[in-house]
């Protein structure tokens, strides 16, 4: 993961980062909960409930970059396959892309398990 981003964002654009982060999870988990209200078939329900699942890795911010490309494949793969409205899935999916791109920001896991690690010696 460090080796995909130099740095984790902080200050201002790690909280716009964490902001994205947030929108966009809570929207891919309100898509699952609207699309398990209707009584689908498995195999329609299963692209939102991998979104749902990948909506909960990005609120924590984990496995970022790999997670953000999932929900942009997935959220194409809505467009797709099901009639409706195409927009909402496109915007996602450019959102999860942008996130795949850009990176977590300083406020995530991803940030506390890859980023650079500072060694304090004394000097005696």
């Amino acid at each position: 993961m460090q080796r995909l981003f130099s740095t984790f964002a902080d200050g201002w654009p790690g909280g716009g980062l964490l902001l994205l982060r947030a929108l966009l999870a809570v929207l891919l988990v309100y898509s699952a909960i609207a699309r398990l209200g209707n009584a689908s078939p498995f195999s329609v329900i299963l692209p939102y409930l991998i979104a749902a699942v990948a909506g909960l890795l990005l609120l924590v911010g984990l496995w970022t970059p790999v997670v953000g490309a999932l929900v942009a494949i997935v959220e194409l793969w809505i467009v797709i396959s099901h009639a409706g409205d195409p927009w909402t899935p496109s915007i996602l999916a450019v959102l999860g892309a942008i996130l795949a791109m850009i990176g977590p920001g300083a406020w995530s896991v991803d940030a506390r398990l890859f980023g650079r690690k500072y060694i304090e010696t004394s000097d005696c």
